[in-house]
C-alpha cells in the first residue's frame, strides 16, 4: 500500500499521486511517501519517479536488512529497526524499516507492521508540524518514536527475567534450560540489532552528512543517548542470563548429588545386613549364640542394628548427613 502527503501552503494532505515538481526544492513542499508492504509494482515509484541507486532499492525490498546508514546521490539510505511486542508468546520482534531522505522528501518502506509509522501516518494531516519541519525532522520524529517503543518490552525483559531467578532458586526444574536459552536467543538479538543502530544513530548525530543540521544532530543525540542505554541494558541482560544459567545447572547438580548421597547412604547401611543374612543363610553348621535356637534370631537382628547404629553415628560424625 502506497500513502502520500504533501505539505505545501502550511497546510498538510494526503494524495494518490506524486507530482514530478514536489521533487524540486524549490517549489516549497515537502513530500512523504510510505510504501507498507508494497507489491512490485508499487515498488517501481522507488526507481521510476525518484530514481534511487538500484543496490539501495535492492536492499529496500529485501526481506531482512541490518542498521546501516549509505550516503547516496542527492539523498541518504538508512535501515532502522522498530520492535514490537509478541504479548502471547511473550517475546518481542524487531522489523527494519527502510528510510530514503531526500533535501524535501522522505520515503519509507516496511512490512506494513511498524505501528511507529503508523501513529505519525494517522496524525499527518492533524498536525501540519509534523512534515512542516523538513523531510529530516520527520526521519528524526519516526526514529525517535520507533526507540521510545523499546523501553516497554526492556522492561518486560526484565520481569521475565527476575521471575525466572527465583523459579531458578525455588525448584530447579530441568525444564528452566529451555526458557534460560530462550530468553539468552531474545536478548542475542536484541543486541544484534541495537548496537549497529546505536552506531548509526551517533553518525547522525556526529553529522557525519551535509543533510544533517547541526539543529537536528543534537536531537538524534537524545536518541544516541537512548540506545546507548538500551545497548548497555541488553549487555548487562546476556551476563545476568549466562549467570542464572551457571547457577541453573550449578543448582541441578547440587540436587542430583544430594539425591546421590542419600542413596549412597542407604546401599551402604543395607550392605552389613545383606553380609550377614548371607552369612547366617548358609546351610552348614555356624557357631552359636548364647541362648535356644529362638534366640539366635534375635542375636542376629541385634548385631546387625548395632552396626548400623554405629555406621550412621559414624557419617553423622563426618558430617556426610
Amino acid at each position: 500500500m502506497v500513502t502520500i502527503f504533501v505539505h505545501r501552503g502550511g497546510a498538510t494532505e494526503q494524495v494518490t499521486s506524486i507530482e514530478r515538481g514536489w521533487l524540486n526544492p524549490a517549489a516549497g513542499a515537502v513530500l512523504w511517501v510510505d510504501l507498507a508492504a508494497p507489491s512490485i509494482p508499487e515498488s517501481l515509484v522507488l526507481s521510476d519517479t525518484f530514481h534511487f541507486h538500484p543496490l539501495s532499492v535492492e536492499d529496500a525490498m529485501s526481506a531482512i536488512g541490518f542498521p546501516k546508514v549509505e550516503a547516496f546521490d542527492g539523498y541518504l539510505y538508512v535501515i532502522l529497526h522498530g520492535i514490537e511486542s509478541k504479548t502471547a508468546e511473550r517475546r518481542f520482534s524487531t522489523h527494519d524499516v527502510d528510510f530514503f531522505i531526500g533535501p524535501n522528501y522522505l520515503v519509507t518502506v516496511h512490512d506494513g507492521d511498524s505501528r511507529t509509522i503508523a501513529d505519525v501516518r494517522n496524525h499527518a494531516t492533524r498536525n501540519p508540524k509534523i512534515l512542516a519541519e523538513g523531510a529530516v525532522a520527520l526521519f528524526h520524529r519516526i526514529v525517535d518514536a520507533m526507540v521510545d517503543h523499546y523501553r516497554p518490552e526492556i522492561d518486560k525483559l526484565e520481569d521475565r527475567l527476575d521471575a525466572l531467578e527465583d523459579e531458578i532458586f525455588a525448584s530447579g526444574d530441568p525444564k528452566l534450560v529451555r526458557k534460560i536459552l530462550d530468553e539468552k536467543r531474545q536478548v542475542a538479538s536484541l543486541r544484534r540489532i541495537v548496537i549497529p543502530q546505536r552506531d548509526v544513530i551517533a553518525r547522525l548525530a556526529r553529522r557525519d552528512f551535509v543533510d544533517v543540521s547541526t539543529e537536528m544532530s543534537f536531537r538524534f543525540r537524545d536518541v544516541y543517548d537512548h540506545l546507548v542505554r538500551i545497548s548497555d541494558d541488553a549487555l548487562m541482560f546476556q551476563d545476568r542470563i549466562t549467570g542464572m544459567l551457571d547457577a541453573h545447572l550449578s543448582n541441578v547438580s547440587f540436587r542430583l548429588n544430594e539425591v546421590m548421597k542419600v542413596l549412597t547412604i542407604v546401599t551402604v547401611l543395607f550392605m552389613p545386613p545383606t553380609l550377614v543374612a548371607g552369612i547366617w543363610g548358609m546351610n552348614v553348621p555356624l557357631p552359636h549364640f548364647p541362648g535356644g535356637d529362638a534366640a539366635q534370631f534375635w542375636w542376629v537382628v541385634g548385631g546387625v542394628a548395632s552396626i548400623t547404629a554405629v555406621m550412621l553415628m559414624f557419617f553423622r560424625a563426618r558430617r556426610w548427613i
